[in-house]
């Protein structure tokens, strides 16, 4: 970007929510986060934009009903701060799924929009209000060129052996029907991450990366590249979630219906009402939980079990395809915060020499990289991520 279009835009538009990051970029220098911001509950009565602006510190709290306000009251509060009409250069968009249709990020045109059109069944909450924050910012602001950043992109290298199901292949062939992984962001930063700071180019790191938050994943990382994930063709599969069951018998969901429930009071179940918070019946929170279950709350200690002891059931398993293991990685909300969950998790683990330094483990460093693994285990790291710092990078790069 020019100098006078030194400013850079992050959309990521939710099925009710709207985040976003504005960056600022010196000629030929990295990226500074100057204000970012979140609208939840978009749809209902209560919802809010929450702005801050980074340098002074302040916060603004706006009301917004939908999408369409959220977006112009944050067009209208960076206008007043940041003067965008005559600064930004270029606005990225994360898009959930792109399906088999991209594997990286893409600038945006006609046949791109209508890719991700044709993706919604595969994600018919997320798509379509990705699109509709892509058509809203193309109105804004037309003369921009604006990027597509997909959360399925960066598993596209995975084996067929990895994304196939054991399902007729027609449904593969004709329906799309395979596993695709989502946070592929959040991988792809923090394995960068990982490899700079154990010395080791990209594309010579084998890494186990885990995402631990509300939605929760881990990939496997063999030689840079991805080569397994445990979420598939939905964000629902793989590991315990917030509200998300993780895997589960798919006999359930006949007996479920032999008993009396309609297919979307199953998926609202398996989405919205289970994981941490359907195992606690208290909440989705790991903060709230682990709380509780010190005060003996019996359900949020036992939801906290699940949680760590399926996440170290799926660290095991991400070793197969690899020789070599550079470095187990946490990172997300629960990842990078909770010393508990890694310890509960690594203890699992001791057969294949995971090991923790209680110490270090509880580190809050200043630092966005730390080892919490004891010495002479295999070398463990703590990772912050920063997703809208990778489509930052990404939209500059190709515009």
């Amino acid at each position: 970007m020019t100098n006078d279009k030194d400013l850079l835009l992050v959309i990521n538009c939710g099925s009710s929510s709207l985040k976003f990051a504005l960056f600022e970029q010196a000629q030929n220098q990295g990226f500074t986060l100057i204000s970012e911001g979140l609208a939840e509950a978009l749809g209902s009565d209560n919802a809010q934009l929450k702005t801050k602006y980074i340098a002074s510190g302040k916060h603004d709290t706006q009301a917004c009903s939908q999408h369409a306000d959220a977006i112009q009251t944050v067009l209208e509060q960076l206008e007043e701060k940041y003067q965008l009409k005559t600064r930004l250069g270029a606005i990225g968009h994360r898009v959930v799924h792109g399906g088999e249709a991209f594997s990286e990020s893409t600038r945006v045109d006609a046949q791109v929009l209508q890719q991700i059109s044709d993706c919604i069944p595969l994600a018919p909450l997320h798509n379509p209000a990705n699109l509709q924050g892509i058509k809203l910012l193309q109105e804004a602001f037309p003369e921009l060129p604006q990027v597509a950043v997909f959360d399925t992109a960066f598993h596209q290298t995975m084996p067929k052996h990895a994304y196939l199901y054991a399902l007729p292949y027609k449904l593969y062939r004709e329906r799309g029907v395979r596993r695709y992984g989502f946070h592929g962001s959040s991988h792809r930063y923090v394995a960068r991450e990982a490899a700079t700071f154990l010395g080791l180019q990209s594309n010579q790191a084998n890494l186990i990366t885990a995402h631990l938050g509300n939605g929760a994943s881990i990939a496997c990382i063999k030689n840079g590249q991805c080569v397994d994930t445990s979420m598939g063709m939905t964000p629902l599969e793989g590991l315990v979630m917030g509200t998300r069951s993780g895997d589960i018998d798919p006999g359930i969901f006949d007996y479920l219906s032999n008993a009396g429930y309609s297919l979307s009071e199953i998926n609202r179940l398996l989405n919205k009402e289970s994981g941490l918070l359907g195992i606690s019946e208290l909440s989705n929170d790991m903060r709230t939980l682990i709380d509780h279950a010190e005060k003996g709350h019996e359900q949020a200690g036992i939801a906290i079990e699940i949680f760590c002891y399926r996440l170290a059931k799926y660290v095991a398993a991400m070793m197969v395809p690899l020789k070599r293991l550079d470095a187990l990685v946490f990172t997300g909300g629960i990842g990078e915060n909770s010393d508990l969950v890694r310890t509960k998790t690594l203890e699992h683990l001791e057969l294949l020499n995971f090991g923790i330094d209680p110490v270090q483990n509880s580190l809050r460093p200043a630092e966005d990289s730390w080892r919490i693994s004891s010495e002479g285990s295999i070398t463990t790291l703590v990772i912050r991520t920063n997703e809208e710092l990778m489509i930052a990078e990404d939209t500059a790069a190709l515009v």
